[in-house]
């Protein structure tokens, strides 16, 4: 959020300055003002503001536009400008294309495809022909059934529900099997009821596929998962598995983001241990961030498993594990 709000602070004085005048006439809001600052960053200067001149060189120009309307008028006018630069930027956006997931409401979870508009294009369209021709008897409406479709042919499985519960679903004992209803948690994603995890088990088991049980050790009065360690310089992967069980998310404060590197707290070439004490999850950013001058890190004392950061500016933060479940 910082680097948007300096950038589109730099723009408009020199690349902008029919959209600044129209935001300090009230007309342009600093969200349009962003969108058109993201549609112009490929373009050379001279061409930035021609794009500038012409939105915004008259109010009237965009009176009624729709947020949407104001990002494809923006890209056509840069396309108009700079075919090839559209071109390069085209080639570059496909080696970006990447499949994510992202936590909704009551056990749900988005799946999200970037790909490159004609495979979007087309897997839309192949799952909705077959939707199309669903018997009258099919208790699914479209929709579902895209979203079983979608699933089964991914996963090579005759059905949607026929999904094996292994890592990734963390329950204790008791709601496993004596009914209580803790929740259990998905590492990355969250927690689910209690009820929908022994579901999931249930479903396993009646559709005879594999399902394996790990244990994990808790410290009775912390809740904290029991340490392991190692003398590698690399995470070996059972702890990896461990610390991505514990953590959950990056470990730095403030972030959350999703486990990509497994970190020592203390550098290893300044004697950190490759241990459970000394490993902490990060995103990729953080990890790379923390090794600026100034940063230091240091494992502390705390109800579960606490690191201590200090920033270049002196300040610190403290980082504790969250809840297992």
């Amino acid at each position: 959020a910082g680097q948007a709000h300096l950038t589109l602070a730099r723009a408009p004085m020199t690349e902008m300055p029919n959209a600044l005048a129209r935001m300090q006439d009230g007309v342009l809001s600093e969200y349009r003002a962003q969108i058109i600052r993201r549609g112009i960053s490929h373009l050379d200067a001279i061409d930035r503001q021609a794009v500038d001149t012409t939105l915004c060189s008259e109010a009237s120009r965009f009176a009624g536009w729709s947020d949407n309307r104001f990002e494809t008028e923006t890209r056509k006018a840069a396309d108009l400008l700079d075919v090839e630069a559209r071109l390069r930027r085209n080639k570059l956006a496909e080696t970006q294309r990447r499949v994510t997931v992202r936590t909704a409401a009551d056990g749900m979870a988005y799946l999200t495809a970037l790909l490159p508009l004609k495979q979007a294009i087309a897997v839309k369209a192949t799952l909705a022909k077959a939707a199309k021709w669903i018997t009258s008897g099919e208790p699914r409406t479209p929709a579902q059934y895209e979203a079983d479709l979608l699933v089964e042919r991914v996963l090579g499985i005759s059905r949607a529900t026929d999904i094996p519960v292994s890592v990734g679903l963390v329950i204790t004992d008791l709601t496993l099997l004596a009914g209580d209803d803790h929740p259990a948690r998905v590492p990355g994603y969250g927690t689910i009821p209690g009820p929908i995890a022994r579901q999931w088990i249930r479903d396993s088991v009646a559709a005879r596929l594999k399902t394996w049980i790990r244990r994990l050790y808790l410290a009775p009065a912390t809740g904290e998962l029991v340490a392991m360690d190692s003398r590698r310089r690399l995470f070996p992967r059972p702890l990896a598995e461990f610390l991505d069980l514990r953590d959950d998310r990056c470990r730095t404060p403030y972030c959350g983001a999703p486990i990509k590197h497994h970190d020592h707290i203390i550098r290893s070439r300044h004697g950190g241990a490759t241990s459970a004490e000394d490993g902490a999850c990060r995103c990729e950013a953080c990890n790379y961030h923390k090794e600026a001058p100034g940063f230091s890190e240091k494992p502390i004392n705390g109800e579960r498993h606490t690191f201590e950061t200090r920033t270049p500016t002196g300040h610190t933060y403290e980082s504790t594990a969250p809840p297992v479940i």
